[in-house]
């Protein structure tokens, strides 16, 4: 089984916070599901048994739990192809993989919920299969029960789908935005993600970019969006023999969403391009930053990545991984 989870709100600023520190501002979670031997990064070890640092729960009486928890693991071994162990019987466990990160097994009982909210865990995210949970006799109902009537931790539930297929990819797929983040900042969203991404792959070629607003009678012009994120702003220097404000920017390849704050007045303008208004009523001007040549590799890759199921090759997954490791070593 496995477990994860994080620390207080008061640790971490809302996702909708754009910055380039994203990645130390990532919104609480905890996920819970069953080990299935897959490996992870190595700065993201998965500990499948009973470790140092972890608090066991009310040993269970029954005499037939070790029992148990020897075919539940012996059964999980045939079917991964990789030895593991899990020892219902010596309760949760847990070990920090992150600072605000845990991995370890799931709940057994509602005075776990306790537990973690003794080290700050306000939420938690279960993926176990009911299957395995009514194995061990887990009562979930009263857990999420217990954690609600709480009222500073939330228990939601998802039962791992056969998309994810397993906890070890959820773990995963959670902290590649994070990481990305370390090498490359972008908005938490989808796109930018997939920008990030083919930023990575083709070398983080930049781009110089020239934005203007025509204006005389304000006193201050400044943008907000682009590759700072919305709350971020950069001022634009006055041209008084245009009468233009202009920001010259360098950015990597992309789609960039912008918006200017005229005396502190956020609008977009009407003279560049406005994206169509989005599902929370906004409209905002953009910019497409592309290499000259439609036909690169680069061009080529940026294509494929923008379609709504990309696809990374194995190679490209073991080059994304080599470059946030590096980030890891120089750290």
């Amino acid at each position: 089984m496995n477990c994860l989870q994080t620390l207080p709100r008061s640790s971490a600023l809302p996702l909708q916070s754009l910055s380039s520190n994203f990645g130390k501002r990532w919104c609480p979670i905890a996920l819970l599901g069953i080990v299935k031997g897959v490996a992870l990064p190595r700065s993201c070890g998965v500990v499948a048994k009973a470790v140092s640092g972890s608090a066991a729960s009310t040993e269970n009486e029954h005499p037939k739990m070790d029992e148990k928890s020897e075919t539940y693991s012996h059964d999980m071994t045939a079917a991964m192809g990789a030895v593991l162990t899990y020892r219902h019987e010596l309760g949760m466990n847990y070990n920090f993989i992150q600072p605000d990160l845990i991995v370890g097994s799931c709940l057994q009982a509602p005075e776990d919920v306790d537990k973690l909210r003794s080290i700050g865990v306000k939420t938690i995210f279960c993926l176990q299969q009911d299957s395995d949970l009514e194995y061990f006799g887990v009562d979930i109902a009263a857990i999420r029960e217990y954690a609600n009537s709480c009222g500073d931790i939330q228990h939601l539930r998802a039962e791992i789908s056969r998309a994810i297929h397993d906890s070890n990819d959820t773990i995963e797929t959670s902290l590649f935005p994070v990481c990305l983040q370390s090498k490359r900042s972008c908005f938490p969203k989808l796109d930018a993600i997939k920008s990030a991404t083919a930023d990575i792959l083709t070398g983080l070629k930049r781009l110089p970019v020239k934005l203007t607003w025509y204006g005389e009678d304000c006193s201050t012009v400044e943008i907000s969006g682009l590759d700072i994120g919305w709350g971020q702003r950069i001022s634009l220097a006055y041209d008084e023999e245009h009468g233009l404000w202009i920001l010259h920017r360098e950015l990597p390849e992309g789609r960039y969403e912008y918006k200017y704050i005229v005396d502190d007045k956020w609008t977009c303008n009407e003279y560049e391009l406005v994206t169509s208004r989005n599902k929370d009523g906004h409209v905002n001007n953009y910019v497409e930053v592309l290499d000259d040549d439609p036909s690169s590799i680069s061009a080529s890759i940026r294509s494929r990545l923008a379609c709504d199921e990309p696809e990374l090759s194995t190679s490209e997954r073991l080059i994304i991984r080599q470059f946030i490791e590096t980030y890891s070593d120089e750290d």
